[in-house]
């Protein structure tokens, strides 16, 4: 097991001296966009909406009018979604302000909620765009560099040293896909959650809100209607 270590180590080794600067800038891309990815990762299984479907129960209790025992299921519920449908309920329960001004602030923390969550998505995707395009530079400095020696070398050229320095050329074009593809995707997948999460939000502050005015419709009394004379 050391040997085999060792050997990947030396090989690992061999590819950077060969790949030259442009093969560890895309290995330090590379860890940051690893690291990058489980920690957002991580964020987003914390931030779930409603794991253990307490937001979902508390809706439902707001809407059959138990909005005092929907605000006491969400205080001991976890989800990301708990303080935002917690501060929509006690505020339509208390009545301190105007419903306008409440669905504002709910909204508000919502999209704060939201763009915490967005954070540094955005790093995720320029190291998907750029790692190509590093590994495209790499390869045309590394053709430049062969062909200089070729020239150098003038009819005793040797096509073994030629074919080395376009191997060790188009190394860092392979590097920069392989940092890219898995990069784009890690991207790809964070950005649909962040929406699902979105989604979520936004579907259940529009349900809090609706329950609450079609309850104040249903309160109002009725025109009472004249008997025909």
């Amino acid at each position: 097991m050391q040997t085999d270590s060792g050997g990947v180590l030396d090989t690992l080794l061999a590819l950077f001296a060969a790949g030259g600067p442009v093969v560890a800038i895309l290995a330090g891309l590379s860890v940051v966009a690893l690291a990058v990815t489980l920690a957002k990762a991580y964020q987003l299984w914390r931030a779930r909406p409603d794991p253990d479907g307490a937001v979902e129960t508390a809706i439902n209790d707001h809407r059959r009018g138990a909005t005092a025992h929907a605000i006491n299921r969400l205080a001991t519920a976890r989800g990301g979604l708990v303080p935002i449908v917690q501060l929509a309920l006690a505020g339509l329960r208390t009545g301190g302000s105007d419903r306008a001004t409440l669905r504002e602030e709910v909204e508000r923390r919502a999209s704060q909620f939201v763009e915490e969550l967005r954070s540094h998505l955005r790093v995720l995707e320029i190291i998907a765009a750029v790692s190509p395009l590093l590994g495209l530079l790499g390869t045309v400095l590394g053709m430049i560099e062969a062909f200089q020696q070729m020239e150098a070398a003038g009819n005793r050229v040797d096509p073994a040293v030629l074919s080395g320095g376009i191997w060790e050329a188009l190394l860092t074009t392979a590097v920069g896909l392989a940092v890219a593809i898995p990069t784009l995707m890690a991207f790809t997948w964070l950005e649909r959650q962040v929406e699902r999460v979105t989604h979520h939000a936004e579907d259940a502050i529009t349900r809090v809100f609706t329950a609450e005015a079609n309850a104040h419709a249903a309160a109002e009394p009725r025109p009472a209607v004249q008997a025909a004379e």
